[in-house]
Order: C-alpha cells, then structure tokens, then sequence
C-alpha cells in the first residue's frame, strides 16, 4: 500500500480557503462578436496551452499585419520564424520552435509578387511537415492564380498545378475567401473553407453609405449578375445590369477554340463539313435597370485592372447615377489603378484587408478597407475545436 502523506487541516478557528479556478484567456466567442476591449490588453496563449500555433510566411512586414490582426484576436503569439530571401533570390525558411503533434495556421496574404509569395507558402508548409506538425492550415485570404481555373486555347489550369502543390507540400486544409469560380474547390484533395465577404461589405453599405435606400445594385457584366443579385435581395434594393461593354468576354474563349474558325480554305475530309457559324458581335452598351438620380453601386469579387470598372461608372454617370461605388472582395489594384480611379467618375472603392494596398491607398485617398480578421479568427478557432463552420455563413455579427 503506498504511503500517505499526513492530511493538511486548517488552524483551529480558520477555515480552509477555496481554490482558485483558472480561466483561459478569452478567444473569439461562439456569439462570433469582436470584444470592444483592445485585444492587445489580454494575455497570449502559448502553443500548450492552445494546441495549435499561428505562423505568416510573408518576408515583408505590409503582408504580416493581417496575420497580426488574427493573432491579436484570437489572443495568440505569432510563431517564432524567420523568412528570407537569398542573395540569389532563393527563398529560405526557417522555424525556430518545436511544432511537433500541434495544429499549425499559416497565413499568407498575397502581394504584387504573386510567385515570391506561393514559395514562401510551399516551403514553410514543407518545412513544419518536416517538423511533425499534425495538421497544416493555410489561410489564404485570396487564393492566387484563381483566375487561371478554366481552359483557354492551348494554355493550362494553373489554379488545378497549385493546389496540387499545395497538397504535395504537406497542406492538410484551406481556409480561403470568395474564390473566383466556386468549382475551385474540386481542385483539392482537402477539405476548402470558402468564406464570404459580403456581410462585411453589406454592413459597410449600411453604415457608411448616406441615405443607401436610394441605391441599386450593379452588375458591370452579366456574368457579375448573380453576386449582385445576392446584395441586392439581402438588402432590398433594386437591380441593374450593364450589357454589351467592349472588353472581351471572360466565356468568349473558355473551350479554346476561335468562334467562327479562322481558317476559311482548309482541307476537309468529305463528311466533316461544318455549317458555317455566324460571328460574333457585341450589342450596343445597356444599362438593363433604372439608375437616374439613383445612388450605383458596382459589386465584384476582384478589382486589379480597373479599366472596365471606370467605363462601367462612365456609362453611369450618362444614365443619370449621381453617386458611384464600387465594392468588390480583394483589391489587387495592380499597376496604374490608383490613378485611374482617382481620375474617374468613382467616388469610392471599397474593399478588404484580404491583399495588402497600403500604398495604393496612399495613392488614391478614395479606396477605402473593410477589416476581415474577425471571420479569419473565429475560422481558426472553429477548425482547431472541432465546431461546425455552417455558424460563419449563417449568423455574423460584426461589432467594430
């Protein structure tokens, strides 16, 4: 029999005092609200206690700050790492903590140097693979090369090349944001989270926009019909859709063949002839809607070249719209954007902190940023825990 120590008691006339139950330190709440308290004034969690680490494998310090952003809410430390590249232009990554069985995020947004961003994700997935972590998240808020997921002549699905690598590199499961074509997600041998941006961008319209009842949802194309169809029913609005712009048409070509054939005079084996097909040619530019006196506001997914954005608010602004925004999830606003939309009849553009624009912004005083951290935070803690993601598409409050 072992031993027992001699019971403690208490001296006579004193009782025993109670003992402390230790809480953890408050995370993201289930209500999925954001505390209005700074999140900094709490204290970090430690990988012991958590389980799981949070890692960025940005080498720039303007791509961490979502990853900041996360942690601070989720009242975690961001891993300990180090990434850099060589003076040969080599990417290193190094990992200066044990990661061994733990849940490990990495988030990596995505710059104007697109293919420097998806090596630092590959190898710093590879590396904490080689670590033995037992699972490996990637958070990539926007999910690069997602415009490239059809075939077009004789070119190749990029988007399909990248999630295989992805997969190769140790990934064991993606939390992204409005991906281009919802038919991404079969590209992966992993489960895909693709949250929405849009109740964020709807409470903006809400509480920023003046008098947002006199407003219409636009659509700049009739393949963006759909995304504005969903505002404009969550908020009760009127619908408009521009048809006939210039720009060619992202389906003109998605079989990778010439519509009719270019070739007129080609040998044909007798029994092959095919009826002559009409060319196509584009109507004259309509506005399907009423816009006069009305406040438009042109909804998409992504804005980088911003060309067809300013025709689009151009052909607005002739239909009697006095106000012109447009919205949109990631804002790429790649080489003259910031110019182009200054210079326009757009009087704001809206978008979130899921691609770093802080210069742009500097640029242009009309882009405006939407944080998502909080969707991000409450993504990775519903992973880590075992919780059902439906909660994220259903109930969404956003307090700051």
């Amino acid at each position: 029999m072992p031993r027992r120590g001699p019971a403690v008691t208490a001296p006579p006339g004193r009782t025993m005092p109670k003992k402390l139950l230790l809480l953890p330190p408050l995370s993201v709440s289930s209500a999925f609200r954001a505390p209005r308290a700074c999140p900094a004034a709490r204290p970090a969690m430690n990988a012991a206690r958590t389980g799981y680490r949070v890692f960025s494998a940005n080498s720039t310090a303007a791509c961490t700050e979502l990853a900041k952003r996360i942690t601070e809410r989720l009242g975690a430390e961001l891993g300990k790492s180090v990434v850099y590249q060589e003076t040969n232009g080599e990417t290193r990554v190094e990992i200066k903590e044990s990661v061994r069985g733990q849940d490990i995020f990495i988030i990596q947004t995505i710059p104007r140097d697109v293919n420097t961003a998806v090596m630092e994700l590959l190898i710093m997935a590879y590396a904490l693979k080689t670590a033995c972590a037992r699972n490996i998240i990637g958070v990539i808020p926007y999910f690069p090369y997602s415009k490239q997921s059809k075939m077009r002549k004789r070119g190749s699905i990029v988007c399909k090349l990248l999630a295989s690598m992805l997969a190769k590199a140790g990934l064991t499961h993606i939390i992204t944001m409005d991906l281009h074509q919802k038919e991404i997600q079969g590209f992966f041998s992993f489960p895909v989270d693709n949250l929405r941006a849009s109740p964020f961008l709807l409470q903006y319209i809400q509480e920023e926009i003046p008098n947002y009842r006199n407003a219409v949802i636009v659509a700049k194309s009739p393949d963006a019909a759909k995304r504005a169809q969903s505002y404009a029913e969550r908020l009760r609005l009127g619908l408009a859709v521009i048809h006939g712009e210039a720009q060619c048409a992202e389906l003109d070509m998605d079989d990778g063949r010439h519509s009719p054939p270019m070739v007129k005079n080609a040998t044909v084996h007798p029994g092959l002839e095919l009826p002559l097909m009409m060319a196509k040619e584009k109507p004259p530019i309509t506005v399907v809607g009423d816009v006069g006196g009305r406040i438009a506001i042109i909804v998409d997914d992504i804005i980088d070249d911003v060309e067809s954005f300013v025709a689009a608010a151009e052909i607005l602004k002739e239909r009697g719209a006095y106000k012109i925004y447009v919205m949109a999830t990631h804002g790429i606003l790649s080489a003259e954007a910031p110019r182009l939309i200054e210079e326009s009849s757009i009087d704001e553009v809206v978008v979130t902190n899921t691609v770093p624009h802080e210069v742009q912004k500097l640029q242009c005083p009309k882009i405006k940023t939407v944080d998502i951290s909080l969707i991000l935070s409450e993504a990775i803690r519903r992973i880590h825990n075992g919780e059902s993601m439906a909660y994220l598409f259903r109930n969404i409050t956003v307090d700051d």
